[in-house]
């Protein structure tokens, strides 16, 4: 089905091909991308994208020699069939499978690990200027997508790249705008010859000629200037350094192929600017690229259809309709999201407060400051943001949030284990993170319909908190209408037992409360890492002979320590076993056995307390419900 792909194993055999042979080539592998991740799921729009591009990359640099850095790395499948992983796409984004992202311990030809945004640049300058000072004369490439461009980083590594003389090529991979046939020839044409030699020696050469006469130097730079104005969207990147090529058409092999070859001869650093479309190839992604950037399994002639049954509310959409619920009662909120507005849950509230809602692009460390200019004058802002991208913000959340106390709200989407995407989304070190921080407050809902409660809660409160959420649906607790909050760092008994106490943050209470009535024992809902309820938390001591602490996050100096710090600072003694997700980077699969791997599912609650307290647990009694 796929003749020519099939015989390629590595890039070197794709070099072994004809000029001729790349098109059908590109077909053979878009072919085989739409078919493999439509059974598997996982990005798709951007990586039918790239397919052109990945089979110039790689045509024309001596990869691996030759360093390749992708920026996030969704769009890298084409990347990874061609570099001899072909047969193991079935396993994509599967426990022991393909990561969907570049991994160095992966392949040799994924040179950077990857999956935030805007780092490309800056590790390919730094592989750059590590083959400079070693004396290889190895490219370094850089791929980047204008999205990522919106990132401060970005630009602080090509405000230092500018300045170098080494073999560095980025890549602006725009998938936002359009090429029109008729400009694209022209395109094809300009880009290659202002990428020839001939040109860069001559502008080399004519500057310092004319040098000598000023008006007529100065009136060469206007021509070029305007000849290049013609076809290029902004001169930003030569103000940086680079010598800017493009825009061209990111689709046409016979236009990426004599450019790539005539940049590779070239000294110091290049820009290049190609166009490309999301979802090239397959209409459906094509006409709705947000839709098939990261579908689930579906039929490629069907395309996406919605399920028999509706599934259950998630806590992203529970937030959103908080977020308009209560923007509705107070006009002073304000939305904010570093470039997810989708993921987020944010369309409703867009489309209804476009007054009140911004989209700081891919910043997270602006999104943080933005928001806390917005509490000095009397605004209450929402920062929705994934727990794994505020950690890009931290300084900010200390210095210009928490030190200033400002009451800006955090609602942590994908906290904890998020299956498929792996460590590099997990949001597994919020509450370690967050409760060091003075002035900060940090909440865990246990269900979706305290997840609304709780965000109430945190909207009340005159200084910045934060409350974290998985990614999906929890327990299936419907939601009540209005705006009522829940007590401010208070928890509750959920179950009555004896002997051992389970004090649950967050959605864990659920396999902890299966657990307990088998272990007949105590389970406490304690819903805030921080505060904790002091007061519960003596309560539940004083009556127990052990406490078992669990939560879906880091256990090293989660909330488990913090149950271990109040005991130890009120002189408790008090034998105790802390559950929560291991001192390691966990893989990507299935959040269910992920979970069950770190013994965070009900089985392994359960074995682990029946391990560390069976003597405590002989003495059990009847269980009492409260509820």
């Amino acid at each position: 089905m796929h003749p020519l792909l099939e015989t390629i194993n590595s890039p070197a055999d794709l070099r072994r091909l004809k000029r001729a042979e790349l098109g059908p080539l590109a077909k053979e592998l878009r072919s085989c991308l739409l078919q493999s991740v439509s059974r598997t799921g996982g990005h798709l729009s951007s990586n039918l994208g790239t397919v052109e591009l990945t089979v110039a990359l790689h045509y024309v640099f001596n990869t691996p020699e030759d360093r390749l850095v992708w920026d996030v790395g969704h769009q890298t499948y084409p990347h990874k069939i061609l570099t001899g992983r072909r047969e193991r796409m079935p396993t994509l984004r599967q426990f022991g499978g393909l990561s969907g992202f570049p991994r160095r311990d992966e392949s040799e030809y994924d040179t950077f690990g990857t999956a935030h945004s805007s780092t490309s640049i800056s590790a390919a300058l730094g592989m750059a200027m590590a083959a400079k000072q070693k004396g290889e004369q190895r490219h370094s490439v850089a791929i980047i997508g204008d999205g990522a461009m919106t990132a401060g980083m970005a630009f602080e590594a090509l405000n230092n790249a500018g300045v170098t003389d080494c073999r560095l090529l980025v890549i602006l991979n725009d998938n936002d705008m359009s090429i029109s046939p008729p400009v694209g020839a022209l395109n094809r044409y300009l880009a290659q010859l202002m990428s020839g030699q001939f040109y860069a020696a001559a502008k080399s050469v004519g500057k310092q000629v004319l040098k000598n006469a000023p008006p007529l130097f100065e009136l060469a730079k206007r021509l070029e200037a305007h000849a290049k104005g013609m076809v290029v969207p902004a001169t930003l990147f030569e103000a940086f350094g680079f010598n800017y090529i493009g825009p061209i058409d990111g689709h046409d092999l016979d236009s990426l192929i004599p450019t790539l070859e005539n940049i590779k001869h070239l000294k110091g650093p290049q820009f290049l600017h190609v166009v490309t479309k999301k979802g090239q190839g397959y209409q459906l992604a094509e006409a709705d690229p947000i839709a098939y950037h990261g579908p689930g399994k579906f039929d490629p002639a069907v395309g996406l259809t919605k399920p028999a049954t509706a599934p259950k509310q998630t806590f992203t959409q529970v937030f959103g309709r908080w977020l308009c619920d209560m923007a509705e009662q107070d006009k002073r909120l304000v939305g904010i999201t570093p470039a997810m507005r989708e993921g987020s849950g944010m369309v409703e509230f867009h489309q209804r407060f476009p007054e009140r809602y911004h989209d700081v692009g891919i910043a997270e460390q602006h999104a943080v400051t933005f928001a806390a200019g917005m509490a000095c004058e009397g605004l209450k802002p929402v920062v929705a943001i994934y727990s794994t991208f505020l950690q890009r913000g931290y300084d900010q959340l200390i210095h210009d949030v928490a030190l200033q106390n400002l009451p800006v709200v955090f609602a942590l989407d994908r906290a904890g284990l998020v299956g498929a995407d792996g460590a590099t989304h997990a949001g597994n070190y919020d509450i370690p993170y967050i409760r060091c921080i003075p002035n900060m407050a940090l909440a865990c809902p246990a269900d979706e319909k305290e997840c609304r409660q709780l965000l109430s809660s945190a909207f009340e409160q005159n200084h910045p908190v934060a409350v974290r959420y998985p990614r999906g649906a929890g327990a299936g607790v419907a939601t009540e209408p209005g705006l009522q909050a829940l007590p401010y760092g208070k928890g509750e008994i959920r179950l009555q037992g004896r002997g051992v106490a389970i004090l649950a943050f967050g959605t864990l209470l659920y396999p902890a409360l299966e657990a307990a009535r088998k272990l007949g024992i105590t389970v406490v809902n304690m819903r805030w890492a921080k505060p904790l309820d002091a007061e519960l938390l003596m309560q539940v001591a004083s009556a127990h002979e052990a406490l078992v602490t669990v939560e879906e996050g880091a256990v090293m100096g989660g909330a488990g320590s913090a149950v271990s710090e109040a005991l130890a600072q009120a002189g408790i003694s008090l034998p105790l076993l802390h559950l929560g997700l291991r001192d390691e980077f966990i893989e990507h699969g299935d959040p269910a056995l992920l979970l069950a791997r770190q013994g965070l599912d009900a089985a392994g609650i359960e074995a682990s307390v029946r391990e560390r307290f069976a003597p405590v647990l002989a003495a059990k009694a009847s269980l009492k419900s409260v509820a």
